[in-house]
């Protein structure tokens, strides 16, 4: 075993542990507690869109490119310095960190009082939930064995069900509760309905921090054949930190890659020229320049880190970007996404506009229906991809995900094609619990398919294929097409023309992988 810490500092008892089975599924709950509120704070903005658009004055595309966008590109880019840092320094520690910076920005939301304040807090909600994925899935790697890791990953991911189904009650209660009390006089502060709403969330975060800050740091990679511990002394891993941040964050990624070389600079340079002309060609095709400029400024990001990864860790660089079948996973299950989060995002909005529902009841049936469809769904997805893998053919977990998002397709035309509200909230259950079962599946596969030492940055890789392919563009195309057909249906259903390149990506991994796997059968 390999204990890495700064110089003449010797790793610490408390931050180093071999926790039996129930401490594991006691974590386990304790981290399902810490997503289930992430997609709380991320998802209680759509409930509340009648409210924001109208006060805020912004159009479908604008509340796309918040929803999407100015969330998503941070929460990608940030999640792969943050991969790093958690492959790196206690994890615990860094999630309680993480956890109470998005909390706090997410009672900033509250407090906006235009489009830029808004976005700039929902950038920084991205920033600080970018911590939980590769935290989380990192720990549960050490918490649990192969044979069990995906199944309890799944549990995990079924937080973004949960908090996604609870935000639409907890927003619209809060709200209303709020209005109804101040509908006759002055409302404390001016605050409206909507910004109490988020207020009222941050609370809760920062106490849950501090709980996260007690679990138990466990051993690195413990179920492995070669267990390898990293952990480094606060500074230590904090340097690396900033030194990451240097290699995505422009104009410091132009300062890396020229002590790089000059080759490496021109390379980079020419990266940052094409990302921006592109932003500003879409720009003068489409207008809502922040969501090109934004989106241009996130790939080469991602370009950037990739350039220094060749260069300063090559291993990983190899374990993720040249591992083709992780790379086709996360294609496909980043286009996958881009479904699942304009469906998400403009669903409960489109209930109320199209059979004019009320939001208390959307609340109930859109979030109950799809916290318990994708509760369920995600489960059952890393479960049957445990069942099917044995531990062993990985390939087999592609399958699950290719074969949920195929089948997804049957309640979402429901939805689209429904003429009573209630048949439209019959398909909810179905539907959240096919596209969560991709969630389980892929998780599944990126975290048993690459070495210990690289899970936290290969699952803040995955996170990009969600965010980039997924959020960034599925909420922003359908409410950019919706404003311009006055059509939010038209929106809901073009976004559909994305997954059949999903299909082919997985398959394709499927085929990679599986081949591997029988080249290497006894």
């Amino acid at each position: 075993m390999v204990h890495a810490t700064e110089p003449g500092k010797p790793v610490q008892a408390d931050d180093l542990h071999t926790p039996g089975p129930a401490y594991g599924w006691y974590a386990l709950g304790v981290l399902m507690l810490v997503y289930t509120l992430n997609f709380i704070d991320r998802q209680m903005l759509t409930i509340l869109a009648v409210d924001i658009k109208r006060d805020l004055h912004i159009t479908d595309a604008d509340f796309g490119f918040l929803y999407g966008t100015a969330f998503g590109v941070f929460y990608a880019v940030f999640g792969i310095p943050l991969g790093k840092l958690a492959d790196r320094w206690p994890r615990r520690r860094l999630l309680a960190l993480g956890l109470a910076t998005w909390s706090a920005m997410t009672a900033a939301s509250g407090l906006a009082g235009n489009f830029t304040q808004i976005g700039l807090a929902r950038i920084g909600v991205g920033v600080g939930e970018a911590s939980a994925a590769p935290c989380g899935y990192s720990l549960l790697s050490d918490y649990f064995p192969a044979r069990r890791r995906a199944t309890a990953i799944a549990i995990y991911s079924a937080g973004i069900y949960i908090g996604g189904g609870v935000a639409l009650s907890i927003g619209t209660g809060l709200a209303h509760a709020w209005e109804h009390a101040y509908a006759a006089g002055m409302r404390p502060f001016g605050l409206a309905g909507w910004q109490v709403a988020f207020l009222g969330l941050g609370i809760p975060g920062l106490l849950l921090a501090l709980w996260v800050r007690t679990l138990r740091e466990p051993v690195r990679g413990r179920f492995d054949t070669a267990p390898v511990v990293v952990t480094l002394g606060t500074r230590a891993a904090w340097r690396e930190f900033v030194r990451d941040v240097g290699t995505i964050a422009p104009p410091f990624t132009l300062i890396a890659a020229a002590r790089r070389g000059r080759r490496a600079f021109g390379v980079n340079l020419a990266i940052l020229v094409a990302a921006m002309l592109a932003a500003a060609g879409m720009t003068a095709l489409l207008s809502d320049p922040a969501q090109w400029l934004v989106l241009g400024l996130g790939c080469y990001a991602v370009a950037s880190w990739a350039q220094s990864m060749r260069h300063t860790d090559p291993d990983a660089f190899a374990q993720i970007w040249q591992n083709r079948p992780l790379v086709l996973v996360i294609i496909g299950y980043g286009l996958g996404c881009a479904v699942s989060y304009a469906s998400s995002g403009f669903g409960p909005l489109y209930a109320i506009q199209h059979f004019h529902a009320a939001p208390a009841q959307v609340a109930l049936m859109v979030g109950g229906g799809g916290a318990a469809g994708g509760a369920l769904g995600v489960i059952a997805g890393g479960w049957l991809g445990d069942l099917l893998s044995g531990g062993v053919y990985h390939s087999r977990r592609v399958l699950v995900v290719f074969g949920a998002l195929l089948l997804s397709l049957i309640p979402y035309a429901v939805a689209m094609s429904a003429q009573s509200v209630w048949v439209f909230y019959a398909a909810v259950f179905p539907q959240w619990f096919l596209l969560s079962a991709s969630v389980g599946g892929s998780a599944g596969t990126v975290v048993n398919i690459v070495p210990p030492r690289v899970r936290g940055t290969a699952t803040a890789a995955l996170l990009l294929g969600a965010t980039i392919l997924g959020l960034s563009v599925g909420p922003y195309a359908t409410g950019r097409i919706s404003q311009a057909t006055h059509s939010l249906q038209t929106g809901l259903i073009a976004v559909l023309a994305v997954l059949p390149f999903a299909l082919v990506s997985l398959a394709l991994a499927w085929r990679h992988l599986a081949r591997a796997e029988r080249s290497t059968a006894p």
